[in-house]
């Protein structure tokens, strides 16, 4: 399995919402992200739903400033 592939699965999430910005922000962005970035996306990949879906939505910020420039991404798609 690819990374690509991998990135693609960990994006299938139990929140509609959450699958819907990640699949989206995956075929728009993920073949243009740095490595550092792509290492940021893993990151906030692993945030349970509802703490990655707080993030997203702005009703949390990230303590971990490593994701802060993907999650802006994330938030514009």
């Amino acid at each position: 399995m690819s990374e690509r592939d991998r990135i693609l699965w960990q994006c299938r999430r139990g929140l509609l919402e959450l699958d819907l910005v990640l699949q989206r922000f995956v075929e728009a962005r993920l073949e243009q992200l740095s490595a550092d970035e792509t290492a940021a996306l893993k990151l906030l990949l692993a945030f349970d739903d509802n703490d990655l879906l707080d993030l997203v939505m702005r009703r949390a910020e990230p303590v971990d400033t490593r994701v802060t420039a993907v999650l802006e991404m994330l938030r514009v798609v």
